[in-house]
């Protein structure tokens, strides 16, 4: 059978598309890796089940009549380990959450079907990232309490304006110790981050999200750990605003993005108070 000169093996001309998402993205676009790498011995809240992976099966162990084998693995890990989203359902005030749900009745099953991480569809929004190390004269100390005087500075800075259901992510820096291990984790030092006053100031901006590179997002004393989290009460339980943790914002920072689509997609945990997630910003290339 002779090829026809428009079958598989002619030369192929590209269209551009009608649609113009998948138009922009054959024009091109640059996409950033926010999220950590999940590995045994990773740096992490210690209030959280350690992350753990293992291999149960391995090649060898079972092998098929034509040689083929398979190897398999099991992971065990918390909810608010590595790169992860907070749950609306994850902190409460005085025996409430949210909108005023008795938590204690939310959590009857041992899941909560109300507020629990399933909840959250995935969301593909506007993303900002607010450079602080860049506007905190002197540079930011471990222990830095980021006020909204400094968060209205970077916004100036950067010509933004903050809107309703944008995703915040504040950089102070603190990533570069991600690799370090426990001096990450900040318990003798303390971590930067947003106190009540910024919170406050967030929540007012009603995001959908904001998001740091610690564990806590907002400042932990030194040596006082996670005694107190006015910041998680304030956008959590009195605002309903998700809170995103362990990303990693240097690439972003570094080549300059402070506006972006963000990309977020959180595993449906049914009844979970957090999940890990990879998110990305994506913007156009050049």
């Amino acid at each position: 059978m002779t090829p026809r000169p428009d079958d598989h093996d002619a030369p192929q001309q590209s269209t551009p598309s009608s649609d113009p998402l998948l138009a922009l993205v054959q024009a091109g676009v640059r996409t950033f890796d926010l999220g950590r790498p999940l590995f045994i011995g990773m740096p992490q809240s210690p209030n959280h089940p350690a992350y753990w992976h293992s291999l149960p099966r391995r090649h060898g162990d079972m092998v098929r009549p034509d040689g083929g084998s398979a190897a398999n693995d099991v992971i065990i890990t918390g909810t608010h380990v590595g790169t992860h989203i907070d749950a609306i359902s994850h902190v409460s005030q005085d025996g409430r959450l949210f909108g005023g749900v008795d938590a204690n009745q939310a959590q009857v099953g041992g899941r909560f079907d109300e507020l629990g991480i399933h909840t959250v569809t995935p969301h593909l929004g506007r993303g900002v990232l607010l450079d602080l190390e860049a506007v905190v004269a002197g540079g930011i100390a471990p222990d830095h309490e980021v006020t909204p005087d400094e968060l209205e500075a970077a916004v100036d800075r950067q010509h933004l304006e903050l809107r309703d259901g944008d995703v915040v992510l504040l950089r102070t820096g603190w990533g570069r110790h991600f690799e370090d291990g426990a001096p990450f984790v900040g318990r003798d030092t303390g971590t930067p981050g947003v106190g009540a006053a910024g919170a406050s100031w967030l929540a007012e901006r009603a995001p959908f999200a904001v998001g740091g590179e610690t564990i806590a997002f907002e400042r932990t004393a030194p040596g006082a750990g996670h005694a107190v989290l006015p910041a998680h009460r304030i956008l959590l339980v009195e605002h309903g605003i998700h809170v995103i943790e362990t990303m990693d914002l240097e690439a972003l920072a570094t080549a300059g993005v402070h506006e972006f689509l963000f990309v977020l997609v959180p595993l449906p945990l049914v009844g979970a108070t957090g999940s890990p997630v990879r998110p990305l910003a994506v913007v156009a290339d050049g």
